[in-house]
């Protein structure tokens, strides 16, 4: 029934962003916004073309921007959930950075790490990994003590501890804030795919800009959000399996 459930929004949601995308279409009539159909109708031309170079190349960089941020951030935020000496030293480096843009460093990441993947997957890290460690931290620092007396009076150990009681309340937190960076790495690497590459999504769709292709931008376009919507689902999926006791709204 909840597999079913989400067809259904994601068939209401697929209805209606195309309904308005056809009327905006239609109000403005001019080449610049063109039918939803005309753009659907083009795609499987692109993959005649070798477009499956561009989906690999910006897959590539936004999942392992993601692992690594991920991980940092998980580790980090679970210290400082943890030990309040570590929170200490560390929240006021991260009150201060986190508001920063974090694009604005992309001269300085490409300086470092040149043009190719690493400033890339860099910048995705730099972008995502506060919010996984403030995400994170909150999420230890809002368990309650009372979660873990029954465990400790049977004689648990503090491994057993985390495994049983610290993941299991953390893990829909880490889910939701992964789901929130997937839309926001895809955002990051369409502006970074911009420079020093001839390959990705996002340098697709900005080169057809440039060549005023529209029905190639718009397409590159879909196909960049079907990418972001299909990892999407695929956190949600795994939060059904690993998240069973957790209750749906």
């Amino acid at each position: 029934m909840k597999v079913l459930k989400k067809i259904e929004t994601f068939v209401k949601g697929f209805i209606i962003l195309n309904l308005l995308w056809y009327i905006f279409s239609m109000v403005m009539d001019s080449r610049i916004v063109p039918k939803p159909h005309e753009i659907y109708m083009y795609i499987p031309k692109l993959f005649e073309q070798d477009f499956y170079m561009h989906i690999s190349a910006s897959l590539y960089r936004v999942l392992i921007g993601l692992l690594i941020s991920f991980l940092i951030g998980s580790t980090i935020g679970l210290l400082m959930g943890y030990y309040k000496n570590i929170n200490k030293l560390l929240n006021p480096l991260i009150y201060f950075t986190y508001p920063i843009p974090k694009t604005a460093l992309l001269p300085v990441v490409m300086t470092i790490y040149g043009l190719g993947d690493g400033s890339k997957i860099t910048l995705i890290v730099l972008i995502t990994v506060f919010q996984v460690i403030v995400s994170v931290r909150d999420a230890v620092s809002n368990i309650l003590s009372e979660n873990y007396n029954p465990l400790i009076s049977l004689g648990a150990t503090k491994l057993q501890l985390f495994r049983h009681v610290t993941i299991p309340a953390i893990l829909p937190e880490i889910l939701t804030n992964i789901r929130l960076s997937i839309g926001t790495a895809f955002s990051v690497l369409f502006f970074a795919e911009a420079y020093g590459t001839n390959a990705g999504v996002g340098y697709f769709i900005q080169d057809a800009w440039t060549r005023i292709n529209y029905i190639e931008m718009y397409s590159g376009i879909v196909i960049l959000s079907f990418l972001g919507l299909i990892l999407f689902i695929l956190v949600d999926f795994i939060e059904s399996i690993v998240c069973r006791w957790k209750v749906k709204i």
